[in-house]
Formats: structure tokens, sequence, C-alpha cells
């Protein structure tokens, strides 16, 4: 569904169709009880969408977090990944290691580990 920021985003649900209430929210952040509350404004500088495009994979679990400033001026869009095989944190752009079996030779390649 497409967010208030214009960009196509899977966690995010609107329903202006009802006629007793109108429901907008981020599904993700709601599983995140540390998150702040979410608005539609946090959407502009989530990085989400961009993940869920560089990253398909079914194993790679996000967990977003809303944090505001000191006295609650400003507000930071944090995004971590889980590697669901094996438990650990990793980058969310690229998701769980063992699904990219060419990044490591990839890697080696821009190093110049030329033997």
């Amino acid at each position: 569904m497409q967010t208030p920021a214009g960009r196509e985003c899977p966690h995010y649900y609107a329903d202006f169709n009802r006629h007793t209430r109108d429901v907008e929210e981020c599904r993700l952040a709601k599983t995140n009880p540390d998150s702040e509350p979410w608005h539609p404004k946090d959407c502009l500088k989530c990085p989400v969408p961009d993940i869920v495009l560089a990253n398909a994979s079914r194993d790679t679990y996000l967990v977003l977090t809303i944090r505001t400033s000191l006295f609650g001026i400003s507000r930071r869009v944090e995004v971590e990944a889980i590697c669901l095989k094996t438990g650990e944190k990793v980058d969310p752009y690229i998701g769980c290691p063992d699904e990219h079996p060419g990044l490591e030779i990839f890697r080696q390649a821009l190093d110049g580990d030329d033997d």
C-alpha cells in the first residue's frame, strides 16, 4: 500500500472507506512496545520501503523503533534486522548471509584478495 510519503510499503495499512472510523497505521511499528507511537509523518524518514526493495528475504525479521529527542522536538525512525535462521542481527539491506552465496565472492573481489 502507498504510504503518506508516496512510497509502497507492505507494513503500512490505511482504510478510509469505513463510515465509523478511519484507520491508518504502521503494522511494523505496532509490534515493538519500545517504540513511540507512530504518526503518518514518520513515513517521510522511514527506510523500510527501500529495505523491502533491496532485500526480499523471508527469513529477515525487521524491528522498527521510533525514538524522540530529549524534549520531543525531533523523531527518528530506526530499523534493525534479525536473521530468523541464526538469530543474529544482520544488515537490513542484505538480510541473512546464507541466502547470498555470491556475496562473499563479490566482497573478496572488491578487497582485491587475488592469490
